[in-house]
């Protein structure tokens, strides 16, 4: 999601026993060549299912007991508050900041965790000035609301996040919105990810303000002076590295706290319960043959995740830009488990809806080739072909670690923001992609390369119809091709002409000639050979050097 994806990460893998990128693309997994007992076989096999579905309640129950009861060593290191209050983030990321996963530069994060197993929680927020939004998700990662700009508009407001069996009657003033959008979780504890449009570093005071106003409130609280108490009351996930069924218990304990709730899903959840795996189930009371199935389905399983998160699974491209998926911030309601374990919840924690928002991306320009520093790019928009957004937009610049990219402009991200820092030419924009500067008067457009390979994310926050519906074709992002400045030696072989010249390897070439050059006038070329390549850079061709003098040249082909 964020920094607060790469900062827990680290914790969540040691939890878990695999490293993200431990498995590298098409690594074998553990199954065995021949199985000789049924019962391991069917563990196994419906195992591999039912990590899959139930991935996002493992990865939220380690999550929720980080960021509850885990003080962090320096404050701000990693989100951190107890149940029913907010973490206020109060850093922009800079590339000092060296965690990973791509953070953002436009937006400071709320988060916080909520107990509805009894009551209510109301979220109240002040008269906005800004774009500003509250993503609401479930202990299955899947998204069921929103309060914001959007979704309730900027006038502010009180609003009830109420739990899967709660019906009351709320207080005057307090909303819990009407179905479809009611702010109504399908588990007893829910995830908030607030965002705060930041203008730049002078404007974070201002931000401050506004999150100070973000309060959190039980409903028997409310109308009252009383200050609830203080509670960190989650429980730990088990530890892998003492119980090879660690996961599965994790798993088993968070289903049974937070029932998926989903009745069309039901059956499949009833299904999991032949293998001990689902709401009130035990899997250490499984027979043993059960047991080693599930073991080794658990460590598949997630080696598949993470096979799937290398290979970018099946998202649409387009002009080397990378859309997610249409179900992405509520895949599992739409039964996509598989992108809802990896894309949504092992590679972010949470994904907004994409009428929220959303994030293309790439590492390819347009020709499919990797992005590299070495070489200069543009993006180019047409008048008019600004990203379609009624929030915002930035494309922001990541080196191969997915950390932003240190430069002497301490410029991360190009975009809506600063307000006309952008130049335009009378028929567009021309955005510079380069590791230095591409001149003085090209500056404002210039977002710096790191001198390796690098990646870009587009955010686009309120996107429109055309960006939603994935028909919008972002620019390409081009490589400038650079001269070639060929050392073209020429030898003479009796009634032959032997050419020779060194170049980068795999280029295309082909040799021409002419027999005069009129003053003034357009010199005529003619082909000498066919195409010339060569796999080392020294490339070489004989040509007809008989009759008239010749001059030649080589020309490269596209």
């Amino acid at each position: 999601m964020t920094k607060l994806t790469s900062i827990l990460k680290q914790v969540f893998q040691t939890a878990v026993g695999l490293a993200v990128l431990a498995t590298a693309p098409g690594a074998a997994w553990g199954q065995p060549t021949n199985w000789t007992d049924w019962r391991e076989e069917y563990a196994y096999t419906l195992g591999l299912q039912a990590y899959l579905y139930s991935f996002p309640w493992l990865n939220m129950a380690q999550y929720r007991w980080q960021l509850v009861t885990q003080k962090p060593p320096v404050a701000g290191l990693w989100p951190y508050a107890p149940l029913n209050q907010f973490s206020h983030a109060t850093t922009l990321a800079d590339a000092s900041n060296q965690y990973g996963g791509s953070p953002n530069t436009d937006t400071l994060y709320s988060t916080a965790w909520i107990d509805l197993s009894k009551e209510p929680v109301i979220l109240s927020v002040p008269k906005m000035d800004r774009y500003y939004t509250f993503e609401f998700s479930s202990m299955d990662s899947d998204n069921f609301g929103y309060v914001g700009m959007r979704a309730t508009g900027g006038e502010g407001g009180n609003y009830a996040i109420v739990g899967p069996h709660w019906h009351g009657v709320l207080p005057a003033g307090v909303t819990s919105g009407v179905k479809p959008n009611e702010l109504r979780s399908r588990t007893p504890y829910a995830f908030i990810t607030g965002r705060t449009l930041v203008y730049g570093t002078n404007d974070l005071p201002n931000v401050y303000q506004k999150q100070a106003q973000y309060k959190l409130t039980p409903l028997s609280y409310w109308g009252t002076t009383n200050v609830p108490p203080v509670s960190t009351n989650v429980w730990q996930p088990f530890d892998r590295t003492t119980n090879a069924l660690a996961q599965w218990m994790t798993i088993n304990k968070a289903l049974t706290e937070n029932p998926p709730n989903v009745p069309s899903q039901q059956s499949l959840v009833n299904w999991f319960a032949d293998i001990g795996v689902g709401p009130g189930q035990d899997v250490t009371q499984m027979d043993q043959s059960t047991q080693t199935g599930l073991a080794l389905a658990a460590q598949d399983a997630y080696a598949l995740m993470t096979n799937v998160l290398h290979s970018g699974g099946n998202f649409k491209k387009t002009n080397g830009w990378i859309y997610p998926l249409p179900s992405y911030g509520r895949a599992g309601q739409y039964d996509d488990f598989l992108t809802r374990a990896t894309f949504q919840s092992l590679a972010g924690i949470v994904a907004n809806d994409p009428v929220e928002a959303v994030y293309l991306n790439t590492n390819t320009d347009g020709d499919g080739h990797l992005l590299s520093g070495t070489n200069c790019y543009t993006m180019r928009f047409a008048t008019g072909g600004l990203p379609d957004v009624g929030a915002f937009w930035s494309l922001t610049m990541y080196d191969a670690t997915h950390n932003l990219v240190a430069n002497t402009l301490k410029r991360y991200k190009l975009g809506t923001y600063p307000t006309n820092a952008l130049t335009a030419d009378v028929d567009g924009i021309t955005l510079y992609l380069q590791s230095t500067s591409p001149g003085a008067d090209k500056e404002s457009n210039w977002l710096p390369t790191p001198t390796g390979s690098f990646n870009l994310i587009l955010r686009c926050y309120l996107p429109g119809a055309d960006i939603v519906n994935q028909t919008w074709a972002p620019p390409a992002v081009t490589r400038v091709q650079s001269p070639i400045l060929l050392s073209l030696q020429i030898q003479g072989v009796n009634t032959n002409a032997n050419l020779t010249w060194t170049a980068p390897p795999g280029l295309r070439f082909q040799a021409q000639y002419t027999t005069e050059f009129p003053p003034g006038g357009t010199i005529s070329w003619m082909t000498a050979s066919g195409e010339v390549t060569s796999a080392d850079g020294n490339y070489s061709v004989g040509v007809d050097g008989a009759a008239q003098l010749k001059f030649y040249r080589v020309v490269k082909l596209p």
